[in-house]
């Protein structure tokens, strides 16, 4: 197997290492022996609690891990597959120290202490193809511009931004150290490096055969609680600088500079996230921070268009007619339910109609149409924005981290077959199909039943608010005391608002449920790889939270108050309940307060879970582990009692983005200011996620990305998506198009165009034609009444049937869409193809960069090839020629 090749590479030293390291690895673990039995040498008392040493106060901690006592029936196993695993440990090289669970602060957990020596470090750097400086780069970082100035409030120091000079790299190479820039062994690979290094020993390092088959991986004895936890260990504290002997810590300087609340409008130290939590992390950050930073420009144009509405309000012609007691006060209006519901006039919605005008205004087309627009030059300005992260990063050549593509060890464990290797020519784990297909049943059916339980709940809230408007109407109706409030807080608005709250709530609970169920089907389905598991994790939960969290904004932007009928004829939800009506003003501004329920409060709930949930944890763990106050809390103890970021928890920041994405691209037509709204939680998003990964997380194994994966694919499906929402949106949802068709087609005023556009566009109703059933219990002195669509009056031959109008509106909507749509995607497919995906300086510092690297390592063979052949000119001179031949070929090939 190839995992078991690796191993081999760091076990046996025909191919990798040679003799002497050999001997340097049977004289560490017996160093290791002998120091961690030495008593005389070392005093505990003596050690700083922040050291990140071991006893010797030289060799630095790159990893631990943990276990307690256990008093179990499989006590002996779990000791005997330890004992096997350190010694395996041991055989690659690295270094053991454990700590005595009577050192420990609650008197019950050993910690085994991990270093890797150089020689370890230098095999495995160049087994990853870990690049590491040969010289430092001439290429010159980007110049200030003059808008470099005005944002110097939230430029961050140089020596934070850049901690490092730019190097030219190249894969490391044990054979050739003397090209590299080594000035101290000690410091030569960074934490990140290490740590990495090691957790890869860690996954492939073998701990026993069981079952016939050969185990190995840190990750299937943490499963089987063989290790509590195993984990890199932090620089230092969060509140404090470093004291020497120890390094830079630079988990200090990541709070002072990126975790601080106050700092919510400085940049991020980028190339510092990278370097302590690996390009994985780092890209996230970002991503989020580039995201934000584009949110700032859609939040300006919303909050004009917000300002625009708010400016016209008052000169709104129809909410003026709406309000007038001469025009709206005279209208009487068909009641919204049957029997319970009186006839109402329309005067009484005067506030909710200026309100909606501050959404549905001409501005809406325009803002509807921008955010297409914003949208792709989000997404082609990010592909530019990660090629340049590529080059920065050293991520031009990189290959699929190998973790990723690791074997779970629950696949491994459930495989009963073997099938050949093709590549490596070794059986391997194998699960046939037909093994499979029960668990893909399962999981489609488990996805399926859960979607389908939140319509079934969507469906219930829509219910309750059909039922509930009766109640709200009768009573507010009857009592005499809520007629001020029945002026800003009518039937409509109360009934929406109680629902869209209590639809969150539903939301937030089936989310909670559908979580843990989804990671269990996942895990059900056996997964080959961590990437496949991944990738199927992503699916479900992307699909179910699609579902969750804007199913009930698609039903009132599309279905609801569509399919009503009129009076006389209305349909009827389960032939019980009558079908929703929106308000004389449209359904927008319901839309409009369903949108800011659900995302305000997704994203406030979001920020609290985030902050308290490890914050409660680490303190209930403290709490529990200071039982022994007078021993020393160490570093590793201190990390320990941390909460772990766990391999998922990307993937649900992700998540959490994406959704919000969502939120701001596929309604924003109903919302202009979600893209404000969606910019303040991320700039407090970003200082929450950078506060507790620096203060409540232990610190996360370092690993490469050279993108955000598949959720580039999410975002591109979504902004497709998001431009036909919209136009349908404004088509079918706002109250534009039966405008316009009226100023353009049917307005008789040619100085006030608009006036008489709400009598227009109400229809007449004859009281006496009112069902028995429906026709409220009350009689009144009214003839007819007026409700919202475009039909024929009862006086006429083909009453209550669409007229003309309605023919005439329904063909602008149409239109509207096919118009915008392709005006959009015209646009869209313009900017795609203007934009690079790789900006023209990247491409030639990448140029550069390689011809440099190629003439370094030219230069550094030549020098080599010299000293080999001493005086032999002739044969030097032929071998000069040879070499520059290739670097010629090298460099007209680039």
């Amino acid at each position: 197997m190839f995992f078991s090749f690796l191993f081999n590479l760091g076990e046996h030293a025909d191919k990798h290492i040679d003799y002497s390291f050999q001997m340097s690895e049977s004289l560490s673990s017996r160093e290791t022996s002998f120091l961690i039995n030495e008593e005389t040498m070392f005093q505990k008392n003596q050690q700083s609690k922040d050291s990140i040493f071991f006893r010797d106060g030289i060799r630095q901690i790159d990893f631990v891990l943990s276990y307690a006592d256990d008093i179990k029936k499989d006590a002996e196993l779990k000791a005997e597959r330890r004992k096997e695993f350190e010694k395996n440990l041991r055989k690659t090289g690295l270094e053991l120290e454990i700590e005595d669970k009577r050192d420990s602060e609650d008197g019950r957990t050993y910690f085994v202490k991990i270093h890797a020596p150089w020689e370890v470090l230098v095999t495995y750097a160049e087994v990853l193809g870990i690049k590491m400086p040969i010289k430092e780069s001439d290429i010159p970082r980007p110049t200030h511009t003059p808008m470099s100035y005005v944002l110097g409030p939230v430029r961050l120091p140089t020596s934070v931004k850049y901690p490092h000079p730019e190097y030219f790299t190249a894969q490391f190479s044990r054979h050739r150290q003397e090209l590299f820039l080594i000035e101290d062994q000690a410091t030569f690979f960074p934490s990140s490096s290490r740590n990495r290094i090691v957790y890869y020993i860690l996954s492939r390092c073998p701990f026993g055969i069981e079952d016939g088959k050969k185990r190995f991986g840190i990750e299937r004895l943490l499963n089987s609680n063989t290790y509590s936890s195993a984990y890199p260990l932090h620089d230092g504290q969060y509140w404090k600088p470093s004291e020497p002997p120890n390094p830079t810590n630079e988990r200090y300087i990541l709070h002072q500079n990126w975790a601080r609340f106050s700092y919510f409008y400085k940049e991020q130290p980028l190339d510092l996230i990278k370097n302590y939590y690996g390009e994985k992390i780092g890209i996230y950050f970002v991503f989020l921070g580039f995201y934000t930073e584009m949110l700032s420009f859609a939040a300006v144009v919303g909050l004009a268009c917000f300002i625009y509405g708010l400016l016209s309000m008052e000169d709104n012609t129809s909410s003026t007619e709406i309000c007038d007691p001469e025009i709206g006060g005279q209208m009487i209006m068909c009641p919204l339910c049957d029997q319970v519901c009186d006839y109402w006039r329309l005067n009484s919605t005067c506030l909710a109609s200026k309100f909606s005008h501050l959404f549905d205004n001409e501005s809406t087309v325009f803002f509807a149409i921008f955010m297409g627009i914003w949208v792709t030059l989000f997404l082609e300005f990010w592909k530019q924005r990660q090629a340049r992260l590529e080059y920065e990063w050293d991520l031009v050549d990189f290959e699929e981290e190998q973790q990723q593509l690791q074997l779970r060890p629950e696949f491994e464990a459930m495989c009963k077959h073997r099938k050949l290797n093709p590549v490596t020519k070794e059986m391997e784990p194998y699960m046939p199909l037909y093994a499979r297909i029960p668990w893909y049943f399962l999981s489609g059916a488990t996805v399926t039943l859960w979607m389908s339980l939140v319509v079934t709940s969507m469906v219930a809230v829509i219910v309750y608010r059909l039922s509930v408007f009766a109640t709200f109407a009768s009573f507010m109706e009857s009592d005499a005391s809520l007629k001020q409030v029945k002026s800003f807080l009518t039937p409509q608005i109360t009934t929406s608002l109680t629902g869209s709250c209590l639809n969150f709530i539903v939301i937030l609970i089936l989310n909670f449920f559908y979580e843990k169920i989804s990671a269990w089907i996942t895990k059900m389905e056996i997964p080959r790889t961590y990437q496949e598991y991944e990738s199927s994790l992503t699916l479900k939960m992307f699909l179910f939270q699609f579902v969750n969290f804007y199913s009930s904004c698609f039903y009132v932007a599309f279905f609801k108050g569509k399919f009503v009928g009129y009076p006389g004829k209305y349909t009827y939800l389960f032939d019980e309940w009558r079908s929703e009506e929106c308000d004389p003003g449209g359904c927008l501004i319901e839309l409009t307060t369903q949108l800011t329920i659900i995302m305000t409060g997704k994203q406030i709930f979001g920020n609290i879970k985030e902050a308290i949930y490890p914050l409660a944890l680490n303190w209930w763990r403290r709490r529990k582990a200071r039982t022994n106050s007078e021993k020393l809390y160490s570093r590793w103890e201190q990390d320990h009692d941390l909460e772990s970021f766990g391999p998922l928890g990307l993937f649900y920041e992700y998540l959490e983005t994406v959704i919000q994405f969502g939120f701001v691209t596929l309604f924003v037509a109903s919302f202009p200011l979600a893209p404000l709204l969606a910019l303040i939680n991320n700039i407090v998003e970003i200082r929450v996620d950078a506060w507790k990964l620096t203060t409540q997380y232990r610190r996360t194994v370092a690993s490469k990305a050279h993108s955000i994966g598949v959720w580039q694919d999410i975002l591109y499906g979504m902004a497709v998506l998001s431009v036909a929402t919209n136009a349908f949106i404004v088509a079918f949802t706002s109250d534009i198009i039966p405008r316009l068709v009226y100023y353009y087609a049917y307005s008789t005023n040619a100085t006030q165009p608009m006036t008489g556009y709400v009598n227009n566009s109400l229809s007449v109703f004859l009281i006496a034609d009112f069902p028995n059933h429906t026709a409220p219990s009350e009689k009144r002195d009214f003839i007819t009444c007026r409700y919202r669509d475009y039909r024929y009056p009862p006086d006429d031959e083909n009453k209550y049937f669409h007229n003309m109008q309605f023919w005439h509106v329904l063909a602008a909507k149409m239109t509207f869409i096919i118009v915008m749509e392709h005006v959009v995607f015209l646009v869209k497919f313009l900017l795609a193809w203007m934009i690079p995906d790789v900006p023209k300086d990247v491409v030639e510092r990448i140029k550069r960069e390689k011809l440099m690297t190629i003439k370094i390592l030219h230069d550094f063979e030549l020098n080599k090839l010299k000293e080999n052949l001493g005086i032999n000119s002739n044969e030097f001179a032929k071998h000069v020629m040879i070499e520059e031949n290739k670097a010629q070929l090298a460099k007209s090939t680039i």
